[in-house]
């Protein structure tokens, strides 16, 4: 039985992308908030095959499915002030 949790930095690292901590933080902070009404594979950010992986997670509920809501969580959060 397959157990494996992934986890943003796995995520990130499946996209082709840096996977390091700041360099996610980098990328959602850039990237955020995405626009209302926009699915996350869907924004205009990801390549084609990024798209499409995110996509199938999602619509498959596969293993990547609670990183990618994850992700999609903290894209949607709007700036805040420091």
């Amino acid at each position: 039985m397959d157990t494996l949790t992934h986890t943003m930095n796995n995520l990130f690292e499946q996209l082709g992308l840096p996977c390091r901590d700041r360099d996610i933080e980098a990328f959602v902070h850039r990237h955020k908030p995405l626009a209302e009404g926009v699915a996350l594979a869907d924004a205009v950010i990801w390549s084609d095959n990024q798209a499409e992986f995110i996509r199938e997670a999602i619509d498959l509920d596969s293993d990547w499915a609670e990183v990618v809501d994850q992700l999609d969580a903290r894209l949607r959060q709007f700036q805040t002030s420091h």
